[in-house]
Formats: structure tokens, C-alpha cells, sequence
């Protein structure tokens, strides 16, 4: 794995989504960026509330997905039409670690064979490559082979921001699964890499219940996930669990054979290494969320 010359030293493109009607998020994010001294630019979200045909768009995808998807493509654009090689993309409920600024103020890190590079964490165990490489500012790089869901946080390279536009013309496939599921032709073309610890997190995983940036998305998008993962609805029986259990020992031991390992992606956090985040269902809602609250990409639903 190569990195690039001196000569391409150049701060990071940074987009950001964000609601027109979400002004506490982008207060979040104005004070997020300050913090670690990178500029930003604003992508104005793609809002359900004033696209109501975008119920209609998927029988598959909540109406919340569709517009994350559109939103992500609208920033995928900027890059694709940019000058610059690479450019990241967050979602507006965004925690930088204390250190991520020098890494987005920098290019020169990147492998050159990168297409995506996958910036935060969600917590759950994902398959890497066992060789690491270190690019300075306390952090390093590490292919990423397995699933690591989540679109709150990457940067992508201008020839992938071209690749996803033309194949993300099918509205039944969520962005992080377009981006981060190799079980996908739109993410197993691609070269992905994972920074490990993790640059940064979406608010909703943390313990800290200063950050209150609650999200519609999961509560949203419950009843399509059980359409499309049927199997998940029917009970296990003790002959599924033994079948279930002989694939993970198999897949670790397939894991170790191709230099891979499966770890959490850590979080350094108010000086603490965290290693299990938040699960959504867990979130703290002891306040109200009115119709118009800053929630993440809120659209309205004909259920």
C-alpha cells in the first residue's frame, strides 16, 4: 500500500447533510469543526416533507432511507464534478475524536488505491485486515473486508463518487449497504479501507446524554427492514443455532487463513477508549421529539 506524496498536502473537501429545518444540528456541526479547526461546507438535505413522492419511490426502503440515499448521492455529485481527488462526506450528528483534525486537513495519508475510507464506527465487530498501516496523527488504516454498516462518516475518492451514481439508480438499497455491504457489487468493486480507532461517531452511539441529536432513521425504517429480512421474523430453533454457530467458528478460522480479523472499531471519546457504543433502541428519550425537531432526515410516512 502506497501513500501519496508531499505534494498533494491539501486540507479534505468536507460535506455536510443537513435539513434546512435542522438549525440545532447545524449548530452541532458548525461547533463540531471549530473544535478541530476544519472548515466545512453545507449540503442542504434532501427533505420528505416537501418531496412526498418519495413515499412512493419504494416499496422496499423507508421514505427515510430514500431521502438519506438522495442526500448522499447530492454530495457523491460535488465530489464526482469536484477537482479534488477525494472528498468526505458526514451526516450532522457527527463526534470527532480530539485528533481528527490533522487528518482531514491532510490528503497525503490516503492510500492510493483507496475508494472509500470508512471514518467512524458503530460498534459492532467488523472484518479487517490484520496489517495495519500507520498514517501519523495517531491513527491508522486497515483494509476493511466485512460488513460495516453505517453512512455517518467517510471519505471517497472522485472516480467511486462517479462509479455510485450510476449504480445507485435502484432506490431498494440503503446507502450504507451501497457503500459498505461487499455482499453488493456497488461495495465489493470497490477498495475500502476503515481508520482504526475511529476518526469520529454519530452522536446516537454515545453514552453522553449532553449530545442530544436523536434519530427517526431506525425507528423509521423497523417495519421495511422485516420486509426485507423475512427470515429474521421466524423463531430460531436449537438446529439453527448449532448451524449458526458452526458458520461464525468457520468463518473465524476462513478469517485467520486470509490474515483478517474480526474487532470492534474503537472510539477515543472525552479521553476514553470506547469499545461498545449505544445501541439506538437504548437511546435516552425522556424529552418530547415534536414533528419539526432536528432529527436526522425525518420525512412523512403513509403508514
Amino acid at each position: 500500500m502506497h501513500m501519496r506524496g508531499q505534494a498533494a498536502v491539501r486540507a479534505m473537501r468536507c460535506l455536510v447533510i443537513n435539513l434546512d429545518r435542522s438549525p440545532g444540528r447545524l449548530a452541532h456541526m458548525t461547533a463540531e469543526f471549530a473544535r478541530i479547526q476544519i472548515k466545512f461546507e453545507r449540503v442542504s438535505a434532501v427533505d420528505g416533507l416537501m418531496r412526498p413522492e418519495i413515499v412512493e419511490m419504494s416499496q422496499i426502503l423507508s421514505p427515510t432511507e430514500i431521502a438519506c440515499l438522495l442526500s448522499h448521492k447530492a454530495c457523491w455529485q460535488i465530489i464526482a464534478e469536484g477537482d479534488e481527488a477525494y472528498g468526505a462526506v458526514f451526516e450532522d450528528d457527527t463526534v470527532f475524536a480530539a485528533k481528527a483534525g490533522p487528518l482531514l486537513a491532510d490528503v497525503s495519508w490516503i492510500p492510493a488505491d483507496a475508494s472509500i475510507i470508512k471514518l467512524e464506527t458503530v460498534f459492532r465487530k467488523a472484518v479487517i485486515a490484520m496489517m495495519q498501516s500507520h498514517v501519523g496523527f495517531g491513527f491508522s488504516v486497515a483494509r476493511l473486508y466485512g460488513v460495516h454498516l453505517g453512512a455517518g462518516a467517510y471519505i471517497i475518492s472522485r472516480k467511486a463518487a462517479r462509479d455510485l451514481l450510476q449504480a445507485a439508480e435502484d432506490f431498494n438499497i440503503p446507502v450504507d449497504h451501497v457503500l459498505f455491504d461487499p455482499t453488493l457489487a456497488t461495495s465489493s468493486s470497490k477498495t475500502i479501507y476503515q481508520i482504526l480507532p475511529a476518526a469520529c461517531a454519530q452522536g446516537l452511539f454515545l453514552k453522553d446524554k449532553s449530545i442530544e441529536l436523536a434519530s427517526q432513521m431506525e425507528q423509521d425504517r423497523s417495519p421495511y427492514l422485516m420486509k426485507r429480512n423475512p427470515a429474521k421474523n421466524r423463531r430460531k430453533t436449537p438446529l439453527t443455532n448449532v448451524k449458526a454457530e458452526a458458520r461464525r467458528i468457520g468463518l473465524q478460522i476462513a478469517n485467520i487463513c486470509r490474515l483478517r480479523l474480526e474487532k470492534r472499531i474503537p472510539f477515543h471519546h472525552h479521553g476514553a477508549r470506547i469499545q461498545r457504543g449505544m445501541n439506538w433502541m437504548e437511546y435516552p428519550t425522556n424529552h418530547a421529539v415534536p414533528l419539526n425537531a432536528n432529527t436526522n432526515l425525518d420525512v412523512p410516512s403513509n403508514r
